[in-house]
């Protein structure tokens, strides 16, 4: 009778929450080990270079990864919801040559931004609309639009530089809105809150989160998916163009060859900051440690005048161990738990 009663009781189950977990649970967040590398950094490029802790030297360390880190954000959604956009250094590119262009007609600062802005938008869009119309593989038609994007770069341009900008437009990439934080850095600050709130406390959100676990059960739940994978891409492409501007104002002129190698980077910080390569997994609060970790690091290494191939071989490695770490680790563990299950019986 005491068995009957008990199966008939309903089983409730307690979902478990990250943030209020015990002292371990929290120690032993990817977070938490993030911040432990950004420490060590830190402390590494105070001993690097005596003038790393001038308030000067720290806000020219932002520069180096502004503009990528301001792409990470959208890009952490779109990776969370298994999808990829490997164009987004070659969408720069062409945002800036069509600013160039723009320039060259006379348009004022204003209409620069709103030009490379717009080319960045369409070309995520057009990214999109090619995924989600034709259930093509996100990966083979980023890196198709990833040649042309800069194909098409380079035949407005050819080996030609864009200069002359505008005095006011410099103030996107230069410009600081008080003391030694720079209008970029600000501007990064400010949207990675925002998509801290977009993916953490919206219903948006958690779409996002559903459509990288199981697409097939997010549509049957009545979420959208591919409009949600349209409204992504664009997202991108539209921050993207955002860089372009950033970026082409800092420097001050264009080239086809900008941004070369820039995806590359963006997803490592991405990957780096605990988002699931796969989708359905990471956080926001995880890229925005990543970015600063990447960024001390890069800074570091230019204080020590290591090469640029040096530090694309790193941001390999990098982003190799990061995947590859978890994968191997989980193979680990399921070997050993299914050990431990065959000597019990």
């Amino acid at each position: 009778m005491m068995k009957q009663e008990v199966l008939s009781q309903p089983m409730t189950r307690e979902l478990p929450n990250n943030l209020n977990g015990n002292l371990r649970s929290r120690l032993m967040r990817w977070e938490t080990l993030l911040m432990v590398f950004v420490v060590i950094a830190f402390f590494t490029n105070t001993q690097i270079s005596p003038y790393f802790l001038d308030p000067w030297s720290l806000s020219d360390a932002t520069f180096n990864f502004t503009e990528k880190a301001i792409i990470a954000l959208p890009m952490a959604l779109l990776i969370i919801a298994r999808d990829i956009d490997l164009s987004v250094a070659s969408t720069i590119a062409l945002a800036s040559v069509a600013m160039g262009f723009a320039n060259t007609m006379g348009l004022d600062p204003a209409g620069l931004v709103a030009v490379g802005t717009g080319v960045g938008l369409i070309a995520g869009f057009v990214n999109g609309w090619l995924i989600t119309k034709f259930d093509i593989p996100a990966i083979v038609v980023t890196i198709g639009t990833m040649s042309l994007y800069r194909g098409i770069a380079y035949i407005v341009l050819g080996d030609g530089v864009y200069r002359n900008y505008p005095d006011g437009f410099a103030f996107f990439g230069q410009g600081y809105v008080w003391g030694v934080l720079s209008f970029e850095f600000v501007l990064f600050l400010v949207l990675a809150a925002i998509f801290g709130v977009l993916l953490h406390k919206t219903t948006f959100g958690r779409r996002i989160y559903a459509i990288g676990n199981n697409p097939t059960a997010a549509l049957f739940s009545g979420i959208n998916v591919k409009r949600h994978r349209l409204f992504l891409f664009t997202l991108v492409g539209m921050f993207a163009g955002i860089a372009a501007v950033l970026l082409t104002s800092r420097i001050g002129s264009t080239r086809p060859s900008i941004a070369m190698g820039w995806e590359l980077e963006i997803i490592t910080m991405v990957v780096l900051g605990g988002v699931n390569i796969l989708g359905g997994a990471g956080s926001i609060l995880g890229v925005f440690i990543a970015v600063f970790l990447m960024g001390l690091v890069t800074f570091g290494m230019g204080l020590m005048n290591v090469p640029g191939i040096v530090m694309s071989i790193f941001t390999g490695l990098l982003l190799i161990l990061v995947i590859g770490t978890p994968i191997v680790w989980r193979r680990i563990l399921t070997m050993r738990t299914a050990r431990t299950n065959t000597r019990r019986r």
